[in-house]
């Protein structure tokens, strides 16, 4: 929604104007924003250890444009201000452990003091935007061509279809090395690539998944009789007694970028947010911020350069 084609559409014919026209295409206001935001993703959704909602900002600013991205980075942050944006939207928690200072002698107090000296709100959507339908690995298994999707872990506020994770059947029975292509098709480039635990040559076709970090999550991988578990994250201990508690070596393991499982969903979910708010008559500029925050530079493998 681009608010300079908006605003040329209604001042072409001045003459024959609709007097509505302005209010049905009013900028909104952060409060208005944030009841778009909580009809998406509820934050009755959120992990009881979680932080989500508005972490700056004033609920009677107008918002004309809004940026979504997975880290509230400095870089992001400086991204989203050099455009213009009245709110950043960001995936992680900025604030997830408790503080006493916001002093700007930290990255997170500098980060504070940047959104407010210029403006800008933050909002943090969390496990919340992983539980809802239409969430983060909602979206990763849509994109990995999941049928009959259902969640891992159902949400105890929530929908039958919400909760974290998804587990779902591919159409068609795939080799674990065929589908890992698959996979690292369809995520953003980033140094660490796509790790995978098991026979290339082996079948699957019930596959469990988790945007974001999913370690935790094995017993529901294994009651959900997944042959391979794609998530983020993994670490040598978790992985390792997978490997050894796998029944016929199943579930087989694919280990990807935690910011690229989770970047998946940022377009889908500032299309989301574009359709709720113009369908209130909003008029809102969104984007997905472009900035790399996945922590790798580079990555050295055997045989590689």
């Amino acid at each position: 929604m681009n608010t300079d084609v908006a605003e040329d559409a209604r001042t072409a014919d001045p003459a024959g104007a609709d007097p509505t026209d302005a209010e049905s295409s009013a900028v909104p206001t952060l409060g208005e924003i944030l009841l778009a935001v909580e009809e998406l993703w509820p934050e009755s959704l959120a992990e009881d250890w979680d932080e989500v909602g508005l972490v700056a900002g004033h609920p009677s600013s107008e918002v004309s444009k809004v940026m979504f991205a997975v880290d509230p980075t400095l870089d992001v942050i400086e991204e989203a201000i050099e455009w213009g944006a009245d709110l950043l939207i960001t995936h992680h928690p900025l604030l997830l452990k408790g503080v006493t200072s916001v002093a700007a002698t930290t990255a997170k107090g500098k980060a504070v003091h940047r959104l407010i000296e210029s403006g800008t709100g933050l909002l943090t959507v969390h496990t919340n935007g992983d539980s809802a339908v239409g969430g983060v690995s909602d979206v990763l298994a849509d994109a990995l061509g999941l049928q009959d999707v259902v969640p891992l872990t159902p949400a105890p506020n929530g929908l039958p279809e919400e909760g974290i994770g998804r587990v779902g059947d591919l159409e068609d029975v795939m080799t674990l090395g065929d589908f890992a292509a698959r996979v690292f098709g369809i995520l953003p480039s980033v140094a660490g690539g796509v790790r995978v635990s098991g026979d290339k040559d082996a079948l699957i076709r019930r596959v469990a998944v988790c945007g974001g970090a999913g370690d935790s999550l094995f017993n529901e991988v294994r009651a959900s009789n997944a042959d391979l578990f794609v998530t983020a994250d993994l670490r040598h201990h978790p992985a390792s007694e997978a490997r050894e508690n796998a029944v016929n070596d199943r579930p087989y393991l694919i280990d990807v970028s935690h910011f690229a499982s989770e970047w998946l969903w940022l377009p889908a979910a500032a299309e989301a947010l574009g359709n709720v708010l113009s369908d209130q008559g909003h008029d809102v500029d969104i984007r997905v911020s472009t900035t790399n925050s996945d922590p790798w530079d580079f990555i050295l493998t055997p045989g590689g350069d």
